[in-house]
C-alpha cells in the first residue's frame, strides 16, 4: 500500500482551504532590519537581498492605494537586556540587537515613509506585547499582506496571531526569507494549510489594483 504524501495527508484531514482576500489590506514588513539582512555585519543575518526587492515592489503600491503599512524591529535594552527573557538564553546571540545600534535600523533599502508605523518587539510574534492588533482594529483592517523574516521564525509567529486575532494572513511568497531552505519551505507548507494564505506577489498585486479601481482605500 502506497504511503500517502503530506498534501494528501492534510487535505484528507480537511487542512488547506482558502481565507481569501478581504477589502482593508495592511502591509507588514517584519524584521527587515540590518541585524537579520546584513551578514557582514551580524550573524543572525542571511542573505535576503531578492526578498527586500519583492518588499520594495509592493511597497509603492500599498502606498499608492493609502493602505497602512507596519514595520517592525526586534530590538532589547543596550544595558541589561533583562527584556530578552528566555528566548535569549535560547538564542543568546540576539543580545546583539541593542536598541540604539545599527542591527535595529530598519535595513536601508526600505525607506521609512511619513505615516508608516514601526514597532520595536521583544519577541518573535509581531503582535505579542505590541500595539499592533488594536492599531489594525482602529483602522478598519481585515487583510494582513505580511513579508519580511524569518519564515520559520517571527513570520510564522505573526501569522499565526493574525490569524488567532481576527486577520486575514496573506503571505507573499516571493517577500520572506529564512537562513536555509529547508526550515523556510516547511513553514510555507504549513502556513499554507493551517493559518493563512500564501501567494504570489503578481496575484497580490493585481487584488490591490482590483481594491483600488473598485475606490476602496483605507479610511
Amino acid at each position: 500500500m502506497a504511503t500517502a504524501n503530506k498534501e494528501e495527508i492534510l487535505r484528507s484531514s480537511g487542512f488547506g482551504h482558502r481565507i481569501g482576500f478581504g477589502t482593508r489590506p495592511a502591509m507588514l514588513v517584519v524584521d527587515m532590519q540590518v541585524g537579520f539582512t546584513d551578514p557582514e555585519k551580524s550573524p543572525l543575518a542571511g542573505n535576503l537581498d531578492s526578498q527586500i526587492g519583492a518588499v520594495r515592489e509592493l511597497l509603492p503600491i500599498v502606498r499608492r492605494g493609502r493602505w497602512p503599512v507596519i514595520f517592525t524591529t526586534t530590538g532589547y535594552d543596550a544595558h541589561g537586556q533583562a527584556d530578552a527573557g528566555l528566548w535569549a538564553r535560547k538564542a543568546p546571540s540576539l543580545r546583539l540587537l541593542k536598541r540604539g545600534s545599527d542591527l535595529v535600523d530598519l535595513d536601508p533599502r526600505l525607506s521609512v515613509q511619513p505615516g508608516d508605523l514601526v514597532i520595536t518587539k521583544q519577541y518573535a510574534s509581531a503582535f505579542f506585547a505590541t500595539n499592533l492588533a488594536s492599531t489594525l482594529t482602529a483602522l478598519a483592517v481585515d487583510t494582513l499582506l505580511v513579508t519580511g523574516c524569518t519564515t520559520s521564525g517571527c513570520v510564522r509567529a505573526s501569522v499565526v496571531d493574525a490569524v488567532s486575532h481576527g486577520f486575514r494572513p496573506i503571505i507573499v511568497v516571493e517577500g520572506v526569507g529564512d537562513r536555509a531552505k529547508e526550515p523556510h519551505d516547511a513553514s510555507l507548507f504549513d502556513i499554507d494549510n493551517k493559518y493563512g494564505d500564501v501567494a504570489p506577489l503578481a496575484e497580490i498585486s493585481g487584488y490591490l489594483a482590483s481594491l483600488a479601481a473598485n475606490d476602496r482605500p483605507a479610511p
